[in-house]
């Protein structure tokens, strides 16, 4: 069977992460693994012909980071007690590019992340990050779908 040294978990906070993060946890702990935790704040939109008086495109990021390095750090406070073989890490940038790019770095053996399984006009209109690690990365994936409750 193959041996899991690193894994990386891509999260975005929301219910269905903290579901799949149960397996990501749980494979690390078997294999006695690093668990690498990646959440990528997305590229700010461009705002052309836009005027937004109250915040400059710089100070948004920072605060757009500055806030996700919270939730992280709360994420790991609560999920990871008892558990120190983990980094995290608040990437910029296109989702699924920089967790593809983070495995790598890392030389993950796998990559796991949940999907919200969108379907129709919501996944044509928003598409998946999950679906396109999936598509490029060269790293073995999990995709773990939240069940019904």
């Amino acid at each position: 069977m193959k041996e899991f040294k690193t894994i990386v978990f891509a999260t975005d906070f929301s219910e269905n992460s903290d579901y799949a993060f149960e397996y990501a946890i749980s494979i690390s702990e078997k294999y006695h693994a690093r668990l690498v935790l990646v959440h990528v704040v997305s590229e700010p939109l461009s705002f052309n012909g836009f005027y937004v008086p109250h915040i400059s495109f710089e100070k948004l990021e920072e605060e757009l980071r500055e806030g996700a390095r919270r939730m992280m750090d709360r994420f790991c406070e609560v999920h990871l007690k008892g558990f120190e073989n983990y980094e995290s890490h608040i990437l910029r940038g296109l989702p699924f590019d920089q967790i593809i790019k983070k495995a790598e770095e890392v030389e993950a053996d796998m990559i796991l992340l949940g999907t919200h399984g969108r379907t129709g006009l919501d996944h044509v209109i928003f598409g998946s990050t999950a679906e396109k690690v999936v598509r490029k990365s060269p790293i073995p994936v999990m995709t773990i779908r939240m069940g019904k409750k």
